[in-house]
């Protein structure tokens, strides 16, 4: 098969010899045809040519490059492998890219660690080096188009474009009128990642068959002691969720393919049967209970057989919707006809003592310290839950904090009076006496800095994705360029000054005008630097990848203020209207949803 000479990058103009030297929006969009052409190949089940497309993309300078970019710039960079080794140079990082090579490559012993979960119990975690993390990215790139082609409609999890939000919505849909299901079967795979068949990996999973069979057997060291690994993707690696992820995948559409065989296509649409599923956390709706023991559950238990796995018998069962059931942090219950999806006691109280543990533990610092600290948790959690009818739990999740802050207040001044304490650590802020807040101590003094208010969070309707969307199809290119401005703009809602930046830009960065998301990250650059008189504005401000800042800093490149794109103005229309008012199955009336 003939290799273009602009996607190798190599026969024109030659490989970069520096890392800052790189050029990311070439390496973006040369990767990106190649995965297109994946995705295309996987949909007309040309297996061959999906198989030689992977070939030349994981042998490509273009995947390399961008391999190394991710495991050196994601949150585990500075946790390191068996080999102690990190890459924190730009010439070790071009270094690496060199090293990808297939051939000859053995994948070294994963380093054993173990994290708690909220249920009191310890989740293993295998961390791979770092040259094994960057290969795992690098076919991670070929793998994922056939993995988006191939995946169940309402799979959700691990997935470009898809949150936890996405499989709420199509719950509420599946469950919220009185037509719908009114039986769940909540299945709980017992240790998911840690037992799946390596036999059937290798026989099914469309990827080099050697460079996944090492990464399998590669084992694990714990304590010095060297474990093999005989059954499980470890929980860790780049690649795992992928992988588990097209395990599971059939789940669907398998269930749906043996009910019409068994009861044909119109009486399968009466029993309301429904699928979704977020990673290996999966319900599965019917309209009566009988049929989800007797009929469903063997099926799955089947299904999941051939993959080595098993249903928890602790966690799996069978609930009526007026009983209700937890499933991704949220309750959903019908009272009185009427569904309501809530945050769950047990998320509610994980994430109130995790508060409380950062109060607790930091009774010795500044207000501001405490107040940079607590305002990522609480913004996250608030974030998280604020598409659900959670007015009352953020009101009461408020109170309870105001009481930690005041009694650590107190706690610090012990002699003082409650009214001095108020004054110390309290201000009247837009309608309220009571807002914990100082002043900013560096170089904006004089700017408050103010503990996030839960309480005022906009509880605002979900827009679920389409089911259809495919992230390298190009048709749905264009639906997923907005989607992903809009769920962006969304979430920095509460951030307005960087709002504003990423809707003036489009949704892109200043410098290589490549999209800005979760996973690549964005800097705040100041385009006429503060040392040299340098304001504040907005207009001296632009956001970019923090690679391109890198590379803007070390090159002594410039940029200049974006021009408004059309459909960022469309987007600053959307964060400027007043959202309108929508009744969802029974919340307070108060659910806001985006103009349309």
């Amino acid at each position: 098969m003939e290799v273009s000479e602009n996607f190798t990058g190599s026969a024109l103009s030659g490989k970069p010899q520096t890392w800052a030297s790189i050029n990311w929006k070439r390496v973006l969009q040369n990767v990106r045809g190649m995965q297109m052409r994946i995705a295309k190949a996987t949909q007309e089940s040309d297996w061959r040519r999906v198989k030689a497309l992977q070939r030349t993309l994981t042998r490509s300078f273009s995947a390399k490059a961008l391999a190394v970019k991710r495991v050196t710039e994601n949150q585990g960079r500075r946790t390191a492998g068996v080999d102690h080794e990190l890459w924190n140079t730009p010439e070790r990082k071009r270094s690496a890219i060199d090293d990808l090579q297939s051939r000859g490559y053995r994948p070294m012993p994963l380093r054993r660690v173990y994290i708690p979960k909220p249920n009191g119990k310890e989740r293993p975690l295998g961390i791979p080096t770092m040259r094994d993390r960057a290969m795992q990215a690098l076919f991670h790139l070929a793998l994922d188009p056939v993995s988006e082609a191939t995946s169940d409609v309402n799979s959700f999890g691990f997935r470009v474009n898809r949150a936890t939000a996405d499989a709420g919505e199509q719950l509420f849909i599946c469950l919220s009128t009185r037509r719908n299901s009114k039986w769940v079967l909540e299945a709980d795979i017992a240790g998911c990642f840690d037992n799946i068949s390596h036999e059937w990996l290798l026989e099914n999973i469309p990827m080099d068959k050697q460079i996944l069979r090492k990464w399998l057997k590669s084992g694990i060291i714990f304590k010095g002691a060297f474990q093999h690994t005989l059954a499980g993707t470890p929980q860790g690696g780049i690649i795992s969720p992928t992988l588990a992820n097209m395990t599971l995948n059939g789940l669907e559409s398998g269930l749906k393919h043996y009910l019409t065989e068994l009861f044909g296509v119109v009486r399968t649409k009466r029993l309301r049967v429904n699928v979704v599923r977020y990673a290996d956390d999966f319900v599965i709706t019917g309209i009566t209970s009988e049929l989800l023991q007797d009929t469903i559950r063997p099926w799955v238990e089947a299904f999941l057989s051939e993959r080595g796995l098993t249903l928890s018998k602790d966690k799996t069962r069978i609930t009526h919707i007026e009983d209700g059931f937890d499933f991704l942090g949220w309750n959903f219950r019908k009272y009185s006809g009427t569904l309501l999806i809530k945050p769950n006691k047990k998320n509610a109280l994980s994430f109130y003592r995790t508060v409380r543990e950062t109060v607790m533990t930091n009774l010795g610092t500044t207000q501001e310290v405490l107040i940079r600290l607590l305002n990522p948790k609480i913004r996250g959690w608030a974030l998280y839950h604020r598409h659900v009818a959670a007015r009352e739990v953020f009101a009461r999740m408020h109170s309870l904090i105001f009481r930690l802050l005041w009694q650590w207040a107190r706690r610090r001044h012990a002699k003082k009076s409650a009214t001095w304490v108020k004054r110390r650590y309290f201000r009247s802020m837009r309608g309220s006496n009571w807002v914990f807040a100082t002043n900013d101590g560096g170089q904006n003094s004089g700017k408050n800095v103010e503990l996030f208010h839960i309480g005022r969070i906009a509880i605002i309707r979900h827009i679920k994705i389409k089911g259809a969307y495919n992230p390298y199809d190009r048709q749905w290119e264009s639906y997923g360029e907005v989607l992903r401005q809009r769920r962006m703009a969304g979430r920095m809602i509460h951030r307005k000054a960087w709002s504003a930046l990423y809707l003036s830009q489009g949704g892109k960065c200043a410098l290589c005008n490549e999209p800005i998301t979760e996973q690549t990250g964005w800097h705040d650059h100041h385009i006429v630097y503060r040392l040299n008189g340098g304001s504040d504005a907005l207009s001296n401000r632009v956001l970019l990848h923090p690679v391109c800042h890198q590379n803007l800093h070390s090159l002594g490149l410039s940029v200049v203020k974006p021009a408004l794109s059309k459909s960022s103005r469309r987007l600053e229309l959307y964060a400027g209207k007043p959202a309108r008012t929508v009744l969802r199955g029974g919340c307070d009336g108060n659910i806001a949803s985006l103009p349309d």
